[in-house]
């Protein structure tokens, strides 16, 4: 009598190109590796590129680039206006980004209580967004010009009518803050309200039992449930007045009256479309792209959710 052995199935062996496709596929579900690969194109190509420019001399599109090592930076931090740059583009957030998002904030409260015509007050809350940029700057040349609305009617209320808003000094760059303020409060209300829907009702009418007004409401139930949503608000109209301010300032001041409403974005374009100066541009892009990440970080950290 013989004895077979057991017989043991061995697993198929699989090809070595399934076997890649079967990774990448963990790997990168669903449409992932395409969106990757658009991304590493198009977003991360650009950023190494602007640190490729910022390290060579390159005096115009047309003329050959000579390696220029740190001099485009030395150039950067030894230039009076870039300070003035910084200093107003520190300026526009510092009043601006606070003030914008305690304004949207008390919009949404308002909007999430449900008064009379809340639906229509939400649809024109989004009209700013509406309005393309040149459109924007000539509504509000019209109203700051001497002879604009503003003046006409602090004149009508017996004060001076004659002030030229984006051409003096010490209101130029507080007008390009107004009209960052009027472009993305409402705006950042109806994101806000679209959050701040989602708090429990009963929550709400409980506070309401134990006697919450409306300030306590706001502050010690929607803020601090909101304050995640919040943050990521707030980074976007912080990377919004940091990085698009250019177009305001190219439309109205062209960066004066001297410097007072250079920001750094603008200083970036004046430099490599105006001066044709690339390796200095795109030192400054650097910069402004550190005090983004730094902004954002800083931001995260303040608004993180408390609950």
């Amino acid at each position: 009598m013989t004895i077979q052995a057991p017989r043991v199935s061995t697993p198929p062996v699989l090809d070595h190109r399934s076997q890649t496709h079967s990774a990448l596929r963990e790997r990168f579900p669903g449409l992932a590796l395409p969106g990757l690969i658009w991304y590493a194109i198009f977003t991360i190509g650009p950023v190494i590129a602007m640190f490729v420019i910022a390290f060579l001399r390159w005096p115009g599109m047309l003329v050959e680039p000579t390696f220029a090592g740190f001099d485009n930076f030395v150039d950067v931090f030894n230039d009076p206006v870039f300070w003035d740059a910084v200093r107003n583009s520190a300026t526009q957030i510092l009043i601006g980004l606070p003030l914008m998002i305690l304004l949207a904030f008390s919009l949404a409260f308002y909007v999430v209580r449900k008064p009379r015509g809340h639906q229509v007050l939400r649809f024109t809350l989004f009209i700013p967004a509406l309005i393309s940029a040149p459109a924007t700057a000539l509504m509000f040349y019209s109203l700051l010009n001497p002879d604009g609305l503003v003046n006409g009617v602090l004149g009508a209320l017996g004060f001076d009518d004659g002030r030229a808003w984006l051409a003096d000094p010490a209101t130029a760059l507080p007008s390009l803050i107004v009209i960052d303020l009027w472009a993305g409060i409402g705006y950042s209300a109806v994101l806000l309200a679209s959050r701040m829907d989602s708090v429990d009702e009963e929550i709400v009418q409980a506070a309401q039992v134990d006697g919450a007004g409306n300030a306590r409401l706001a502050w010690g139930i929607y803020w601090p449930i909101a304050k995640d949503f919040i943050g990521v608000v707030a980074m976007l109209q912080f990377l919004s007045i940091l990085f698009s301010s250019a177009q305001n300032v190219l439309l109205l001041t062209k960066g004066g009256p001297g410097t007072e409403t250079t920001t750094l974005s603008y200083l970036i374009y004046q430099k490599a479309f105006v001066d044709a100066d690339l390796g200095y541009s795109q030192a400054v892009g650097i910069v402004l792209f550190v005090i983004g990440l730094l902004g954002m970080f800083c931001i995260r950290r303040l608004l993180r959710a408390s609950y």
